[in-house]
C-alpha cells in the first residue's frame, strides 16, 4: 500500500491536521498495522517538498503549532494517476513454502510434516479471519475476505504438493 498516495486521497476531501490524517487512516486502513505518529509527518514533510500537498494554515496549539495540509492540484493529479495504474498482480514464484518442502527432501527430513505443520498454521489463522469477518463492518469483511482468498489458494498449493511429494522427491534427489 502506497501511505502517501493514501494519505492524498484522504486530504482530497479537505484539509487537515496530521493527526486527523493518522486517525482516518487507522479507521479505514490501519485495522492490522496503525500508522506512526512519525510516518505521517515524514510523509507529509516529502509531499510537502515534492509539491503535492501545502500547509493552509499554522495553527498556535498547547504544544508545537499544528500545520493543515491541504492537496494541490499536482496532488490531485498524482492520486488519479495511482487510481488508473493497476497493481502487479504478486505471481509468488519465490516460495518460502516451496523452498521449505525441497530443502526438508534435500535434507532427508519428512516434507509431509512441513506440509502437514503449515496447513495447521493456515487453517488457524483462517478461524481467526472468518471470526473477525463475522464480527466485521462491510470493510473489515472484503479486507478478510481478500486474506482468506489467498489462505485458500495457499491451502490448495499445499494439498496439491502433498498429492506430488513422492515425484517430488524423486527429482530433488537426482
Amino acid at each position: 500500500m502506497s501511505i502517501s498516495h493514501t494519505l492524498l486521497g484522504l486530504l482530497e476531501s479537505g484539509p487537515r491536521h496530521g493527526y486527523d490524517l493518522k486517525r482516518s487512516f487507522d479507521q479505514r486502513f490501519g485495522h492490522d498495522r496503525p500508522l506512526h505518529y512519525g510516518q505521517v509527518y515524514s510523509t507529509m514533510s516529502r509531499l510537502l517538498k515534492n509539491g503535492l500537498v501545502e500547509v493552509e494554515a499554522i495553527e498556535p496549539g498547547g504544544g508545537p503549532e499544528r500545520k493543515r495540509y491541504a492537496i494541490t492540484d499536482a496532488g490531485v493529479s498524482d492520486v488519479q494517476q495511482w487510481l488508473a495504474t493497476p497493481e502487479k498482480p504478486d505471481q509468488y514464484l519465490h516460495s518460502t513454502l516451496y523452498t521449505k518442502v525441497v530443502l526438508a527432501l534435500l535434507t532427508g527430513r519428512d516434507a509431509s510434516d512441513v506440509l502437514d505443520t503449515q496447513r495447521a498454521e493456515h487453517l488457524s489463522a483462517m478461524r481467526v479471519l472468518t471470526r473477525r469477518k463475522q464480527q466485521g463492518d462491510l470493510a473489515d469483511q472484503l479486507i478478510c475476505d481478500h486474506a482468506l482468498f489467498h489462505l485458500e489458494a495457499d491451502l490448495r498449493w499445499l494439498e496439491l504438493t502433498a498429492a506430488r511429494l513422492d515425484r517430488l522427491a524423486t527429482e530433488v534427489r537426482r
